[in-house]
């Protein structure tokens, strides 16, 4: 296959494509526990570090809230995969589940202190099952995160026989992702329960929301994939310039 041909300038556009969605998806996932934390460490937004994430809703951030957990769930519902015959490893069911569960966070919030604040909702009731169908939506969607990043994104190693491996080879770091969010999805509510430690729940939130956005960067090889970089993470030696590819 030739550098110039133009049928390997289609693909290469479509590789980038996918990588810039997936890269969207990570710095979009981390970046939302540190911009809500961060704004509540500045007096003049006037908003205190709340308990949770899903709390901010009820502060003058709640566009951020909602606005980012929407653009992950509408770049998820996008995002299209290979698909796969089983349901467990088919990334386009598993993504688009979990997109409508994102955006479902986001317009269902979870129950005030003060009730009469609900009206303000999307789905303006103070019916309490309305805040535990928001934590359905989390849960469920935490979970698919998992599942993605522990069993759709290692996928593509499942036969490769290349010798040696890093510690540091990309199935690792998925199948490490996947169980730092699990495990924060079981310790949430064992937080919530038994009042852990100050902002154990937001702590927690905090920890799967970056375990899932480092998985979905390495996934769209946010740190390049030439060199020592690529070797360790991709077992690839990419030297081909493909800026110059494209440019051609």
């Amino acid at each position: 296959m030739k550098i110039n041909n133009k049928e390997v300038k289609i693909e290469s556009f479509d590789i980038f494509t996918y990588r810039r969605i997936r890269r969207a998806i990570g710095y979009l996932g981390i970046s939302l526990p540190i911009l809500l934390v961060g704004f509540s460490l500045i007096s003049f937004f006037q908003t205190q570090i709340q308990p949770s994430i899903s709390d901010y809703y009820y502060t003058n951030l709640r566009e951020i809230f909602t606005g980012t957990l929407s653009a992950v769930g509408l770049f998820l519902i996008r995002y299209k995969g290979h698909g796969n015959t089983s349901v467990w490893k088919n990334d386009n069911l598993l993504t688009n589940i979990a997109g409508i569960m994102a955006i479902g966070v986001a317009l269902v919030p979870t129950n005030p202190a003060d009730f009469s604040q609900k009206i303000y909702t999307f789905i303006p009731s103070t019916k309490i099952w309305l805040g535990w169908l928001h934590y359905s939506f989390a849960g469920v969607f935490f979970l698919i995160l998992a599942l993605l990043a522990i069993n759709v994104f290692t996928i593509g190693q499942t036969d490769e026989t290349r010798t040696p491996k890093s510690i540091l080879n990309e199935n690792n770091i998925y199948k490490f992702c996947g169980y730092i969010i699990l495990a924060s999805l079981i310790l949430v509510p064992i937080s919530e329960k038994f009042k852990l430690f100050t902002y154990s729940t937001l702590v927690f939130e905090t920890i799967a929301l970056f375990a899932f956005g480092f998985a979905w960067l390495i996934k769209g090889r946010a740190l390049g994939d030439t060199g020592k970089i690529g070797q360790k993470l991709y077992q690839e030696n990419n030297a081909v310039d493909t800026e110059k590819i494209l440019e051609e």
